[in-house]
């Protein structure tokens, strides 16, 4: 790969190549992107549920366990 660029001006390395990279991929990256944010997301709420869940449920027992005592 580095001798197919030997001969080429430095902005193509660096400027050119990123840009068509981006041109040709750009809808493939802005995909995955999208979907890692939105799994971040899903996962995010899902620990948000589980916590809310085990808050309650401890609340709860909690409180159940304490009116037994009479």
């Amino acid at each position: 790969m580095g001798e197919i660029f030997a001969g080429m001006p430095w902005w193509v390395k660096w400027i050119a190549v990123p840009v068509i990279a981006l041109v040709v991929f750009g809808g493939l990256i802005a995909t995955v992107v999208g979907f890692v944010i939105g799994l971040l997301f899903k996962l995010l709420v899902f620990v948000a549920l589980v916590g809310g869940l085990v808050y309650v449920v401890r609340k709860f027992m909690s409180s159940s366990s304490s009116r037994s005592d009479w």
